[in-house]
């Protein structure tokens, strides 16, 4: 969970990456478990063999003998395989909700322009920053100047420390980057304003219902059955997915998937304007 959603319910969004990464979590603890079962089962195995003892070559037990030493390494091989399996869940379960902000999150707008004033007061603090530098000529000077401007004894030390080119304060790369990320942002907003302020869209076709839910953020094709093999592949081929708990194909509402959602109507025969 993150800081801004400490002390407030979830919205749907949040809660279902929370859902997401519990499940993970769960998978992982069990998967975990096999493991940590095949393993002692293993050990439980090998203590069977005296320490020591070596197979009897030529002995009636050999065969025997050969056989349960390779079940037991492919025991240990199994549990070591479970193990690095639930590591993997493990790691996927860290990652939810760490791909920055989503346009499928209700708040992502709230949430983006929260990051937006981080971003431009981030430009501000750099230019008064490299202002300050210009201005003073003593290092003394201008470290005292980046304190009296906000910045940390440590921060100020550190933007007067010379870079591999010598050069200090901040670089004109990191304004134009971080300039480049303000656009960004500021533009996912107006999409994000645009989107929010559209319609739902239903249309009812033969055989079929298509469907934009704004608030779901997905185009949707829902029918009353299973549809047939060609039709399944002309969906994948435009890149929707069977959502279970929608009870549709789906891909996300934008651009792109309405384009998309009209070669798959045009295909299925519907007349479009």
């Amino acid at each position: 969970m993150s800081p801004e959603q400490v002390g407030r319910e979830l919205n749907w969004y949040e809660q279902k990456l929370a859902d997401r990464r519990e499940r993970l979590q769960e998978r992982a603890a069990k998967i975990s478990d096999e493991s940590g079962a095949l393993y002692q089962r293993a050990k439980t195995m090998a203590s069977a063999i005296p320490f020591g003892q070596p197979i009897l070559v030529g002995h009636h037990s050999e065969g025997r003998d050969r056989r349960y030493r390779d079940r037991i390494h492919s025991t240990y091989g199994k549990a070591f395989a479970l193990q690095d399996k639930a590591k993997h869940y493990e790691q996927k379960a860290a990652a939810v909700g760490t791909g920055g902000i989503s346009s499928d999150d209700p708040d992502a707008i709230e949430k983006l322009e929260a990051e937006l004033q981080e971003l431009e007061a981030n430009q501000q603090r750099m230019k008064a920053a490299n202002q300050v530098i210009r201005k003073h000529k003593t290092l003394e000077a201008r470290h005292a100047a980046l304190v009296a401007q906000g910045f940390s004894e440590s921060l100020a030390s550190q933007i007067l420390t010379p870079d591999c080119f010598g050069g200090i304060g901040f670089a004109s790369y990191a304004l134009s980057n971080n300039n480049a990320n303000i656009r960004r942002i500021r533009q996912r907003i107006e999409d994000l304003q645009k989107r929010r302020e559209a319609s739902d869209v239903e249309v009812e076709a033969d055989g079929y219902t298509y469907r934009e839910d704004v608030d779901e953020n997905r185009v949707m094709f829902i029918f009353p059955g299973k549809p047939d093999e060609p039709t399944r592949q002309l969906l994948r081929q435009n890149a929707f997915k069977w959502s279970p708990r929608r009870g549709a194909w789906v891909r996300q509402l934008n651009n792109a998937g309405r384009w998309a959602a009209r070669q798959v109507r045009k295909s299925l025969g519907e007349a479009l304007e």
